[in-house]
This record gives structure tokens, sequence and C-alpha cells, in this order.
């Protein structure tokens, strides 16, 4: 039973990082999560975000560090799109995969998605790049990687954000069921050996950054009609993209 269950603060575990840095996860992940932030990887990689945001200007803002999982509880979850990085120049970033905070210019590939929506389902193309409108509908916007040092692209990759993120994947995959996975890009596409296709929906396409959207790889694919359309065949609301 999930009330028997002692479950630690999660702030605790970061406790001390940096003086901004909070980074308690929402009660609903606590259940599935809590046996990572016990682990010798996690330890080690909580050591290295403290020693990083200490030394360096890092994205996002520490206390938005877990934003998608704060704006996407665990029982809500039925989209999952995957990125790799936060962004990582001043004021984009803040904890939500894609997405830019309000009054910030339109990063490449966010460009690139509102207009496939737009060509896809007819939503004119959006003032606001802030996607915590989606979040809140049950999209987990997660990135492989949650931290970044500024101006340096994958900086903080292979340090444990990818073992805790593969987690919440498998996490999604076991305990959940008519999730629609988007995967978009070879990394991404990687995923799919922690999701079961059998109790899932999994979307793939080419990336939708201008080097792959270019090629012909991302335009067309109506990732967002059909994901509505999957959501509606299992009773759920679909996303007002």
């Amino acid at each position: 039973m999930a009330n028997a269950v002692n479950i630690k603060p999660v702030r605790l575990i970061f406790d001390n990082v940096i003086d901004d840095m909070n980074v308690d996860i929402h009660d609903s992940w606590k259940f599935y999560l809590q046996s990572e932030f016990d682990k010798p990887y996690f330890k080690s990689l909580t050591n290295f975000v403290k020693e990083e945001y200490s030394k360096h200007e890092c994205f996002p803002p520490g206390n938005q560090i877990f934003n998608a999982f704060d704006h996407c509880h665990f029982n809500d979850v039925k989209v999952v799109i995957i990125g790799q990085d936060p962004y990582h120049d001043l004021g984009q970033a803040h904890g939500l995969c894609f997405s830019v905070n309000e009054a910030i210019k339109h990063p490449p590939s966010l460009k690139n998605i509102f207009k496939e929506i737009e060509q896809d389902i007819g939503v004119p193309y959006p003032k606001s790049g802030n996607l915590s409108r989606w979040a809140d509908q049950g999209v987990l916007l997660l990135n492989a990687t949650l931290t970044v040092r500024a101006h340096l692209a994958g900086s903080h990759q292979g340090k444990g954000w990818e073992i805790f993120t593969d987690t919440v994947i498998k996490t999604i995959s076991n305990h959940k069921k008519n999730v629609v996975f988007m995967l978009w890009g070879g990394y991404a596409k990687q995923k799919i050996k922690l999701i079961d296709p059998k109790k899932h929906e999994v979307l793939q396409s080419g990336h939708p950054s201008p080097l792959s959207a270019n090629r012909g790889l991302w335009f067309g694919n109506k990732h967002f009609s059909k994901t509505n359309f999957l959501l509606r065949q299992v009773l759920q609301s679909p996303v007002t993209w």
C-alpha cells in the first residue's frame, strides 16, 4: 500500500546544493522514484550539480529543475515528449523540454513545432513559447538531462541524469497504460526500448530542429492530431495544443 511506505522528503537529498535550489519533487512522483534518491549514482549526481551551480552559471534555475514533474503529476500523465538537454542561454530553460519562458525568443526547434501544429490542426502560431499549458494538461515535457552549464550544450550529460530520467520513462511504462510517447530524433528514439508497446502508443519522427526538418524528417508527421485521436480512443480528453 502506498500509504505504508516511508517516503523521505526529496528536498533533504539536495539539501544545501545552492540557496535557491528548491528541488522538492511533487508528491505524486515520490512513491515511484524515492528509491532512486538513495542510490550511489544519484548522490554523485547531487554532488556534481551542487558544485556546478556553486561555481558556474547553470540552467534552469535551481528551483525549476523538476518543473516538468511539478506541472505534470504522475496520475495525470497521458503524453510524454522527450528532449535531450535544457536550453543553455540566459532566460530560456525553465525545466520543460522545448519550452521557453514568457517573452523569450522562440528557438528554431520550437518554431518548427508550432509550425507543424499550425499545419496539422490549424492552431495559429502562438506568441508565447511557454509550454506549461501543455504540461498542466498531462504532457510530461522531459529532458533526458535536467541541467546544463551556461553556453555549453551537453555539459551535464553522462553525470547520472540519464539514469534517473530513463527510470522515469520505465516507471510510466510499467505503472500506467495508454500513454502516448512522442519520440523525435535519433536520441529520443533510443528510448523506445524502455517502453512497453503493448500498453502504450509510440509516435516517432525526425527532430524538429532545422537540420532535420529541412531534410523532410519533421514536417507532416501529424503527431499532434494523431495524439489526440489516440487519446480519444481510450476516452482521454485531447490536448489543447
